[in-house]
């Protein structure tokens, strides 16, 4: 990103940044207090500064995607721990092997959906994922196989961890508020599509079925992948039932198998009445 130009006579901050650089060197010139205060972080890591660092997080992504023209995203979420299926052997337990075909579907409809994208010269149904290992992955690497682009947003965490490979570079982005990624994820959203996953994964499924679900985001396809895996996480039914959702509530999400069959219910979504 760069400035764009201006039509009025000052001087802009880059060329302000620069000539900090060029100052005498004094017991005035190197206190903390004589630093510009956008270009001073330890300044803009103060408790206090934290509504500017959140505005700032915010923003980044957001003008990045602005100058990519991306117009419209397609949501991806799904356990980090998921194998592709050549590396199933090495899966923690039996039934994280047998969750590896979720990988290839992953991959297969990420895939699907970027050939749509790079139709619409990657302004349109652009693969966005966690960034990260699992479906995640298979997610980006459906779409660079598709020679598009696709989203990652990632986020610092205690642990080491790094993009997947498949990532477009320019469009790989690092958060420290979990916040205001749920909010990039949402914001250009057309679709989104769940597969089996952990805690991060049913944090993503509810509290995006809750934002439709109130009316603070408009209905979209939104899908789960693999039936038999969610009607044994979650019992449903029984939500509807005890009267805590409405029977209704049910109908804001579809579960399919295939990557075929995620594509076929986007192609026939109508808006609910």
């Amino acid at each position: 990103m760069k400035d764009e130009p201006r039509s009025h006579p000052f001087r802009d901050s880059i060329e302000d940044i620069a000539a900090t650089k060029r100052i005498p060197d004094t017991a005035q010139t190197r206190a903390p207090a004589y630093r510009l205060a956008f270009a001073d972080h330890d300044f803009l890591t103060r408790e206090e500064l934290r509504p500017v660092r959140l505005q700032l997080e915010l923003l980044k992504p957001q003008m990045i995607m602005d100058e990519r023209g991306i117009e419209s995203t397609v949501v991806m979420f799904g356990g980090a721990r998921i194998p592709a299926p050549e590396n199933r052997d090495h899966a923690r337990t039996e039934t994280l092997a047998n969750l590896s075909h979720y990988y290839e579907e992953a991959r297969r409809f990420a895939r699907a959906m970027t050939e749509r994208s790079v139709a619409t010269y990657g302004r349109e149904w652009v693969i966005t994922t966690g960034g990260g290992p699992g479906v995640m992955e298979a997610g980006n690497r459906g779409a660079d196989e598709a020679g598009g682009q696709s989203i990652g947003l990632n986020i610092v965490l205690p642990h080491e961890q790094a993009p997947n490979a498949y990532v477009t570079p320019d469009l790989s982005f690092n958060f420290h508020y979990f916040a205001i990624r749920k909010m990039h994820f949402l914001m250009r959203a057309k679709a989104i599509v769940v597969f089996p996953g952990g805690f991060g994964t049913m944090d993503e499924l509810f509290e995006s079925l809750t934002l439709v679900q109130t009316g603070r985001m408009k209905p979209i396809p939104f899908l789960l992948f693999g039936r038999d895996w969610w009607e044994k996480v979650v019992n449903w039914g029984h939500l509807a039932e005890a009267g805590v959702i409405s029977p209704e509530d049910l109908a804001l999400f579809a579960m399919v198998e295939t990557a075929e069959e995620a594509v076929s219910v986007i192609d026939g979504w109508q808006i609910p009445a």
